[in-house]
């Protein structure tokens, strides 16, 4: 049986690209050429999810805007135990070199520093963070 884990991706991979192919059917930035997407898996502390969803809800999406990075989607697990501290989301960059270059800049940006200060004032409010760069396939009807 697949772990939870690798379901989680799956189920998130599938559900981004279906998501986004609804959503920027078109002329937008992926018919444009974005080519690289990063699945981002945060796992949050006991107690602690809402205020991880709020920083990104109220904050986090917007800065990551700012610096380039495109919001595809964003999702929690349906199912206990997974439901009660994680979030999955994917993130869309022009190439691998424009995600590190994007995610440099939103590190040392002050309204991010500020926020991520702020939001973990109780502790913190991320326990683990992992990050899958994905390149779509030719016959993907999301590239």
């Amino acid at each position: 049986m697949p772990s939870f884990r690798v379901v989680a991706v799956a189920s998130a991979v599938f559900a981004a690209g279906f998501l986004a192919g609804q959503a920027f059917d078109g002329g937008d930035a992926f018919a444009q050429g974005r080519k690289v997407f990063e699945l981002r898996t945060y796992t949050s502390p006991d107690g602690k999810l809402d205020d991880l969803l709020a920083r990104f809800r109220n904050d986090t999406m917007r800065i990551f805007e700012k610096h380039g990075m495109h919001n595809v989607g964003y999702w929690v697990p349906a199912d206990a135990p997974a439901s009660a501290n994680t979030l999955i989301y994917v993130l869309a960059h022009d190439s691998r070199d424009a995600a590190t270059k994007s995610w440099a800049a939103f590190r040392a940006d002050p309204e991010w520093q500020a926020v991520a200060e702020r939001t973990q004032a109780n502790g913190p409010i991320v326990s683990r963070v992992e990050s899958v760069f994905l390149e779509a396939t030719d016959f993907s009807p999301l590239k």
